[in-house]
């Protein structure tokens, strides 16, 4: 990624973080998956964005992709988990697992996780996928 787009990616990532709505973020996250198409990071927000907004066949999508570019990112695999809630697909306990494992091994991706979740759920507070999430991991 060079600068222009990790310029692009620290703004939007601003943006979003000061109450953007998250409709009005996706584009320049699908510029951003575009312009760097491997770069996990931006498949894993892409698809945060997507899932907030209940695009969730492209929320799979870009989740799928967000995990095949990095298999270890938890944040990845709840984005796929929420997806595949959502689309009723199968697999959701597999990346449940992994992360609950991750979390052993890396106690402070908990902290990370519960903001995000909490995030989640103050920008979509009837979200039950991400709810279910929330309880399976025993946050």
């Amino acid at each position: 990624m060079d600068s222009s787009q990790e310029n692009l990616f620290d703004n939007a990532m601003s943006r979003y973080k000061s109450g953007e709505d998250a409709s009005i973020l996706i584009k320049d996250f699908e510029v951003i998956t575009s312009s760097s198409p491997n770069q996990s990071a931006g498949w894993t927000c892409l698809a945060w964005l997507q899932l907030l907004c209940d695009r969730n066949d492209d929320g799979l999508r870009s989740a799928r992709i967000a995990v095949k570019l990095n298999s270890q990112d938890p944040q990845a695999r709840i984005n796929l988990s929420l997806a595949l809630l959502a689309t009723n697909s199968k697999g959701v306990r597999d990346h449940i697992e992994f992360v609950k494992r991750a979390l052993l091994v890396v106690p402070e991706f908990e902290k990370e996780l519960k903001i995000s979740i909490e995030d989640g759920l103050s920008r979509k507070p009837d979200w039950k996928a991400l709810k279910k999430i929330k309880d399976w991991l025993g946050f």
